[in-house]
């Protein structure tokens, strides 16, 4: 091999090197970012039933405060039917007379 030859192959040598060692760089930030990625994913899966948790609790206080309000509203329209009742009862009596 001449002079020539030997410089070319220990430039291709060190840059080959050099290319591994950025493989290398690469490999550990591709795991890196695969890390954020999967503490990042479960920390979105977190968010996501800590949601769903607030959504039933939001839906659950919602329904009570119907019922309570369906209570209220059912008692006066059950006032009302009463009411409705004993007039139709005293105009079928009116009527009998």
């Amino acid at each position: 091999m001449t002079e020539d030859q030997e410089t070319l192959l220990a430039v291709i040598e060190v840059r080959i090197r050099d290319l591994m060692l950025y493989c290398d760089l690469l490999k550990k930030r591709v795991s890196d970012l695969r890390a954020d990625l999967d503490r990042k994913e479960q920390e979105l899966q977190q968010a996501h039933e800590q949601i769903e948790t607030w959504k039933a609790k939001c839906d659950n206080l919602l329904t009570v405060k119907a019922i309570s309000a369906d209570d209220t509203e059912m008692k006066h329209a059950k006032e009302r039917l009463t009411k409705m009742v004993r007039e139709v009862e005293l105009c079928i009596a009116m009527l009998n007379e």
